[in-house]
C-alpha cells in the first residue's frame, strides 16, 4: 500500500478532531483567548446546545487589521516565541491551534478591533477558508461567532449528545472560568435567555453565590495556606454539604481549569471518614506554583497537566483540606436538617455503630457460607412470616422467622416498598402514566401550602429545563422563577409523608437532575428510585413497634423484598445453626 501525504483539508479536520471534541471545546478555547487578551467582560451565547451557534464576545485588546487573517493560521500565536517559553507558560493558550481547528469544522465570523485602531476588521471563514474580508466598525475587542459546528463532518455531529447535555457541559465550563477569574464579568445566554451572570467584582464569594446559591455559599469554608512553595486558596464545603457526583470538585492550577484524578483523590482522602459512600464535597481550589513545576503541554485540549513533583502537590492538597476541616467542622452530636438543594443529612453517631453491627453480621454470614454452604438460604421471591422483636441502633429492625433471625435495614426496606407503590399506584389525579416494569402508574401529587423556591447551578438548570414537561408525570409541579431558580408548587405524596422539609424536596429534585444524563437506567426509572429513596424513613429514626410491624408487612408483599431499588440488600439472615455455633452450642 502506497504512502501518501494527506490533503491539507483532511489533515486540518483530523487535527480539529483532537482539539474540538464537542461545542464546549470551542467555547473553552474562545474563552481562554478572551482571558489572555485581557478582557474584563466576556459574553457567551449559544443556541441548540452550541451546535447551531456559539458566540463569544470580549472587550480585550483585539487583533490588528494586518494580523486578523494570521490568527486562523495553524501554529500562529502571540503567546509563545521560543522553545524555552514552554517551560514558563503563563497564558491559557499557547499552541496557536484553537481558531484554526474551530474554523476547519464550522462557519466562523470574526469581528475585531485593536484598541489603537479606529476601524475594525470582519472575517468570514467556511471550512477553514477565508471567504470574506472587509473593514468593519466595532468597539475594541473581539467577537467570534461559530455556526453549524461539524457541518462538514457529519459523522462527528452524530456523536454529540442531546441539547440539554451539551448545554450543561457548556454551563459547567463557563461557571468554572467565572470561579477562576472573579474579576471578569461573565454573561451566558442560552437561546436568547440569560442563564448566568457574574458582576466581575473580583470576589470569589460573589461568584460562589451565583454558582451554588446563597444558602450553599454561606456554608462554604474559605481557606488560604502556603505549603512548601505552593499556595492553595479557595473554598471547601463542610461534610453536611455534598453531591452525588464529582462535578463539584473544581481545581485550577495557576488559574487554569484542569481535570486531575490525583487532586480529586487527595480531596476525597481528606473527607474519607466524613462523608457517606459515593458522595463528594464541593471544592473550588486554586493551586499556585512556579510555571516550571507543571507541564501543561500533554493534552491537545490542555485540560490535563503533569506536575514535576506530583507527590508533593498531592500531599499538600490532602493536608490542607484535612487541616481546614479539623479547624472549622465541629464534632456532630445531632442530625442537621438540610435546607438547600445540595445539602443532605449529617450522620448520627449511632449510625457509625450501625455500620459496625451490619459489617459484623455480614462477616458472620460469610463465615457460615464458607463452613456450611448447605445451610445458606437462597433468596426466594417471597419472605416468610416474620415477627418483629425490636430495633437496633435506630437503623435495623430485628425480626424472628422460621429460619432464624433477620436484621432488616429500615431505610432500604421502606425504599423498596415506596418504589413498588410508585410503580404500581393508580390515582385519578389526572397525571400522565409512568411506565416501569410493564406497569402503567400515575404518581399521586400534593400541593404545597407555600411554594418552595429552589436555586440550581447553571448546568443543573439546563438539564431541568429539558425535563420540565415530564415532571408532572412524576408528581411534581415546577415552574421557572428567575435565573436558575424554580418554584415547586406540588410534589409526590410519598415525599410529604416523612420529610416535608424543603431541603429534602430540593435534594430530591437535584438528584433527579444529576441522574438525568448520567444514570444507568432510563431516566424515569432513575427518577422513581430517587423519589423512593428520599421518601423512605432514615437510618437513625426511631420507629414504634406498630410502625415496624407495618413496614415488615408491606415488605413481605413486595415482589422483590430482598433488595432495595439500588440493589442493596434489605436484610441479613442469621440461621438458627449460625447462632448456635457462635454461642458454642454445637
Amino acid at each position: 500500500m502506497a504512502i501518501e501525504v494527506l490533503p491539507p483539508e483532511v489533515a486540518a479536520k483530523i487535527a480539529a478532531g483532537e482539539v474540538v471534541e464537542r461545542p464546549a471545546s470551542a467555547v473553552k478555547e474562545l474563552i481562554e483567548n478572551a482571558i489572555d487578551a485581557g478582557a474584563t467582560d466576556i459574553r457567551i451565547e449559544i443556541r441548540d446546545g452550541g451546535k447551531r451557534l456559539i458566540r463569544v464576545a470580549d472587550n480585550g485588546c483585539g487583533i490588528a487589521a494586518d494580523q486578523a487573517s494570521l490568527a486562523f493560521a495553524r501554529h500562529a500565536t502571540s503567546k509563545l516565541h521560543t522553545l524555552e517559553d514552554l517551560d514558563r507558560i503563563a497564558t491559557l493558550g499557547f499552541r496557536g491551534e484553537a481558531l484554526a481547528s474551530i474554523a476547519a469544522v464550522s462557519q466562523v465570523t470574526m469581528t475585531t478591533c485593536a484598541r489603537d485602531e479606529a476601524v475594525g476588521t470582519l472575517l468570514r471563514l467556511e471550512g477553514g477558508q477565508v471567504v470574506r474580508r472587509e473593514s468593519h466598525g466595532c468597539p475594541p475587542g473581539t467577537t467570534i461567532t461559530v455556526e453549524n459546528l461539524f457541518y462538514n463532518t457529519p459523522a462527528r455531529r452524530k456523536f454529540l449528545r442531546s441539547d440539554a447535555t451539551e448545554n450543561a457541559v457548556i454551563a459547567d465550563l463557563v461557571t468554572s472560568y467565572a470561579l477562576a477569574y472573579p474579576e471578569i464579568r461573565f454573561t451566558m445566554l442560552n437561546n436568547d435567555r440569560l442563564t448566568f451572570q457574574t458582576a466581575g467584582t473580583g470576589k470569589l464569594y460573589d461568584v460562589l453565590i451565583k454558582t451554588y446559591g446563597l444558602a450553599n455559599a454561606e456554608k462554604m469554608i474559605e481557606f488560604q495556606e502556603e505549603s512548601e512553595g505552593l499556595s492553595l486558596r479557595g473554598y471547601i464545603s463542610p461534610p453536611s454539604l455534598y453531591q452525588a457526583n464529582r462535578k463539584g470538585l473544581l481545581f485550577f492550577v495557576n488559574r487554569r481549569w484542569v481535570q486531575d484524578r490525583s487532586l480529586s483523590y487527595a480531596v476525597e482522602e481528606a473527607y474519607h471518614d466524613l462523608l457517606p459512600a459515593h458522595r463528594y464535597p464541593l471544592v473550588v481550589m486554586d493551586i499556585r506554583l512556579h510555571p516550571a513545576e507543571v507541564d501543561v503541554n500533554i493534552h491537545p485540549t490542555k485540560r490535563e497537566i503533569r506536575f514535576r513533583d506530583a507527590r508533593r502537590v498531592f500531599a499538600a492538597v490532602q493536608r490542607t483540606v484535612r487541616h481546614v476541616l479539623q479547624k472549622n467542622v465541629p464534632i456532630p452530636v445531632a442530625q442537621a436538617q438540610p435546607t438547600t438543594a445540595a445539602t443532605f443529612h449529617w450522620e448520627l453517631p449511632s449510625q457509625a455503630m450501625s455500620r459496625y453491627v451490619g459489617q459484623r453480621a455480614l462477616d458472620l454470614q460469610r463465615t457460615e457460607d464458607r463452613l456450611t454452604p448447605a445451610l445458606t438460604q437462597q433468596p426466594t421471591s417471597r419472605l416468610p412470616m416474620l415477627r418483629v422483636v425490636g430495633q437496633l441502633a435506630q437503623t435495623y429492625i430485628i425480626a424472628e422467622g422460621p429460619g432464624g433471625m433477620y436484621l432488616i435495614d429500615q431505610h432500604a426496606a421502606h425504599e423498596r416498598v415506596v418504589y413498588e407503590e410508585l410503580c404500581g399506584r393508580k390515582e385519578s389525579n389526572g397525571a400522565a402514566g409512568v411506565s416501569s416494569g410493564g406497569k402503567t402508574s400515575q404518581i399521586a401529587s400534593q400541593a404545597l401550602l407555600e411554594p418552595l423556591v429552589i436555586e440550581l447551578t447553571p448546568s443543573q438548570s439546563q438539564v431541568l429545563e429539558a425535563y420540565l414537561p415530564e415532571m408532572p408525570t412524576l408528581g411534581f409541579a415546577i415552574v421557572p422563577f428567575g435565573v436558575n431558580a424554580y418554584r415547586v408548587q406540588a410534589v409526590p405524596t410519598s415525599l410529604v409523608g416523612n420529610y416535608i422539609a424543603s431541603g429534602e424536596i430540593a435534594a430530591t429534585i437535584v438528584e433527579m437532575v444529576e441522574q438525568a444524563e448520567g444514570g444507568n437506567r432510563p431516566w424515569k426509572e432513575e427518577a422513581l428510585i430517587t423519589i423512593a429513596c428520599h421518601s423512605a424513613v432514615r437510618a437513625g429514626q426511631t420507629l414504634s413497634m406498630p410502625e415496624m410491624r407495618d413496614l415488615v408487612r408491606q415488605l413481605e408483599e413486595t415482589s422483590t423484598p430482598h433488595s432495595c431499588p439500588h440493589g442493596r440488600p434489605t436484610m441479613i439472615h442469621f440461621s438458627a445453626a449460625q447462632l448456635e455455633r457462635e454461642f458454642n452450642r454445637r
